[in-house]
């Protein structure tokens, strides 16, 4: 195997920004968690690759433009970088069971607890020559779909109880986050950076 990298995969919303009840679908709406953006700063300055991976169903809902989720994705790098931060990645799933779309149904693998968005990430990776090592690798996020993504593809979870918070839903599912955090900034320097090699 050739170099390998650790990754931070990262749910979005109610684990980076807000959660406030509905889909966010402009940059005024979009309110990062406090201390959110340090703790990606940190992560990233700890050699750990930051890949977001979020549901947006609002788009086959008709709630939220493509356009919109990628300007808000790109906010995102705006806010970040006064941080000296940024992210490498991002995947968002479009697909709703609900709401069948003919453009957008191609997609359901994708929606989490699906890991198609964590494993197209691990191909991109493998094809600019590296391959995430998963065993170093973490997974954040505030509800069980994140948990059981992770789970699913082999990354080591990490529940915040920002957002939704899902922390006794898991123990009915049987979900075992390796670690529960209050929010990003305490999963990262309260646990990741000092438990990771």
């Amino acid at each position: 195997m050739g170099r390998s990298v650790k990754v931070l995969f990262l749910d979005r919303d109610g684990t980076i920004n807000r959660d406030i009840g509905t889909y966010v679908t402009t940059r005024e709406q979009f309110r990062l968690i406090d201390r959110a953006d340090e703790a990606i700063a940190m992560a990233r300055r700890a050699g750990y690759g930051i890949v977001i991976v979020t549901n947006q169903a609002g788009i086959a809902k008709g709630i939220v433009s493509e356009e919109g989720v990628e300007d808000i994705h790109r906010y995102l790098n705006e806010l970040l970088a006064l941080k000296g931060a940024s992210y490498d990645r991002v995947y968002y799933c479009p697909a709703h069971p609900d709401y069948p779309h003919p453009e957008y149904d191609r997609f359901a693998c994708c929606r989490k607890p699906e890991t198609g968005m964590v494993e197209r990430a691990f191909a991109d990776y493998r094809a600019s020559g590296v391959e995430v090592d998963r065993e170093r690798s973490f997974f954040i996020g505030d509800k069980t779909a994140d948990v059981e993504c992770a789970v699913r593809a082999g990354l080591r979870p990490i529940l915040v109880r920002t957002g939704h918070g899902e922390e006794a839903l898991c123990r009915e599912r049987g979900l075992r986050p390796e670690f529960v955090a209050d929010d990003l900034f305490e999963a990262v320097a309260g646990y990741i950076l000092s438990t990771a090699s």
